[in-house]
C-alpha cells in the first residue's frame, strides 16, 4: 500500500509530506521511503493560526476559515506528494492536520483539537483520507500523545540496551524503546519557546534560531534558567503531554517577572539550554543508554551540542543513521498510523499514552473510488523494518 503522511507540529511553520510503501511480511512491517516535501505556511494563513491560538481568543468564523485555509494547504501539499512521489499512485493520505488547542487538566487530558478539513485532500488527490488520529486514544483515558510511540516502538525495539527516541519539534518528546515495557511522554518545550523569542528579538524579520547563531552570540542567564526549571511540568509523572496552551507566546515574560532584564541573545541562549536541560533531566531518568534525535531541533547546532554535554554519557544518534530522515521522521510516523487504521490494526500503545486500551485510530474520509484494498490477513505487527525504496 502506498501512503502519504502529511504533518504540521506545534511550531506550525511549514507542513510537511512523506510517502512510503508499506506492507506486511507475517508480523514485520516493512517500510520503503519514497521520500518528502515540504511547504512553508503561506504567511497569512500562518499569521491566523497564531492570532487564533492561547493566549488569545478567537471565533467560531475564525475556526471555521483556518480549518478551510489549513485543509487546501494540506491538500494542495498531498497532490505535490503524490505526483512527485507516488507517480500518482497514493492510496491512502493519513493527515494529522494542525493542533490548535490540547485541553489538559490536572493529569488528564480533556480533549484535543486538530484542524485541516480532510474533504479537501480527498477532493483534491481522489485519494481516501485518515484524519482526526489523537481523539480515540483520548476518549480511552489516554494523552492522545505521543502517537509517534507506536512507530518508535516497532522500529527500535530489539535495539541493546534502553534506546530512547528523542523528537525535537515545538515540543520535545522521547519513547523509551527498552529495558521493560515502552513509555513515553512530552518532555516540555523543545522549539517552541526559543521560536517565540527569537520571533521577538529580531522584531519578526526571523521565526527561528537558523543554525543556532543567536543562542551561540549569547550567554546564558542562570538565575533567568533557574526560575525556568521551577515549571511544575517538568516534575509530573508520565504519561503526560503539553503544548502551547502552557508554554505560550508571553510564558518567558510571566516567568521573569522580578528578574534583571537580560538582553535577546542571552535570552534566546536561555531557552536553548532549557531545552536542553529538561530534555537530558527526563532522558536520564529512563536509564538510557542510547538517544536517537530527530525533528527540526536536530538542525540547530548550538542545541545539539547543549545536549550532548548534559547527555556525555549516553550514545547520541540522529534518525538517519538509522534510515529514517530526520525532518520527514514524524510524517512517515503518520503514513504508518495510516496503514493501520486502513487494516483495522490499533496504532497506540496504552503504556506510551496512558489509555486503558490500544484503539484503531482516526476518521476515514473515503476517495473517489471508495476506501483502498487492503492486504489480507493482516496482522498487527511486533517491529517495522526500513527497506530501500
Amino acid at each position: 500500500m502506498r501512503v502519504i503522511g502529511l504533518m504540521s507540529g506545534t511550531s506550525y511553520d511549514a507542513i510537511d509530506a512523506a510517502a512510503a510503501d508499506l506492507w506486511l511480511e507475517g508480523d514485520t512491517l516493512v517500510m520503503a521511503p519514497l521520500g518528502m516535501v515540504s511547504r512553508p505556511y503561506p504567511d497569512d494563513l500562518r499569521a491566523a493560526i497564531a492570532a487564533a491560538l492561547p493566549p488569545a481568543g478567537t471565533t467560531m468564523e475564525q475556526v471555521c476559515r483556518l480549518d478551510t485555509g489549513i485543509g487546501q494547504a494540506f491538500a494542495e501539499l498531498a497532490e505535490r506528494a503524490n505526483e512527485e512521489l507516488c507517480d500518482g499512485r497514493a492510496d491512502v493520505v493519513a493527515s494529522h492536520g494542525q493542533t490548535v488547542f490540547h485541553w489538559v487538566a490536572g493529569d488528564q487530558v480533556r480533549g484535543t483539537l486538530q484542524i485541516g478539513q480532510p474533504s479537501w485532500i480527498a477532493e483534491r488527490t481522489g485519494c481516501t483520507v485518515i484524519s482526526d488520529f489523537r481523539p480515540r486514544d483520548v476518549t480511552a483515558g489516554g494523552q492522545g500523545a505521543p502517537l509517534v510511540s507506536a512507530f518508535d516502538v516497532l522500529w527500535l525495539r530489539g535495539r541493546p540496551g534502553t534506546c530512547v527516541a528523542l523528537n525535537l519539534g515545538g515540543i520535545a518528546n522521547i519513547t523509551v524503546a527498552g529495558g521493560g515495557e515502552p513509555i513515553a511522554f512530552d518532555t516540555g518545550p523543545a522549539n517552541a519557546l526559543i521560536d517565540a523569542a527569537v520571533h521577538r528579538h529580531t522584531a519578526g524579520a526571523m521565526s527561528f534560531d537558523r543554525d543556532g547563531a543567536l543562542a551561540a552570540a549569547g550567554t546564558v542567564d542562570t538565575a533567568l534558567l533557574t526560575r525556568l526549571l521551577t515549571e511544575p511540568y517538568y516534575v509530573r509523572p508520565a504519561p503526560k503531554t503539553t503544548g502551547k496552551e502552557l508554554f505560550t507566546t508571553d510564558y518567558v515574560t510571566r516567568m521573569s517577572s522580578g528578574l534583571p532584564s537580560t538582553a535577546g541573545c542571552d535570552v534566546i541562549a536561555t531557552l536553548t539550554a532549557l531545552t536542553a536541560r529538561s530534555v537530558a533531566t527526563a532522558v536520564r531518568g529512563t536509564g538510557a543508554t542510547e538517544v536517537i534525535a530527530s525533528g527540526g531541533g536536530t538542525l540547530n547546532p548550538t542545541l545539539m551540542g547543549m545536549l550532548r554535554e548534559e547527555l556525555a554519557e549516553v550514545r547520541m544518534l540522529t534518525s538517519e543513521e538509522l534510515g529514517v530522515p530526520s525532518a520527514a521522521k514524524e510524517a512517515y510516523a503518520f503514513a504508518v498510523l495510516g496503514f493501520l487504521t486502513t487494516h483495522g490494526l490499533p496504532g497506540t500503545i496504552p503504556s506510551c499514552t496512558g489509555a486503558r486500551h490500544s484503539s484503531v485510530l482516526g476518521s476515514l474520509t473515503p476517495g473517489r473510488d471508495g476506501l483502498p484494498r487492503c492486504q489480507p490477513g493482516a496482522v498487527m505487527p511486533t517491529k517495522l523494518r526500513i527497506a530501500a525504496p
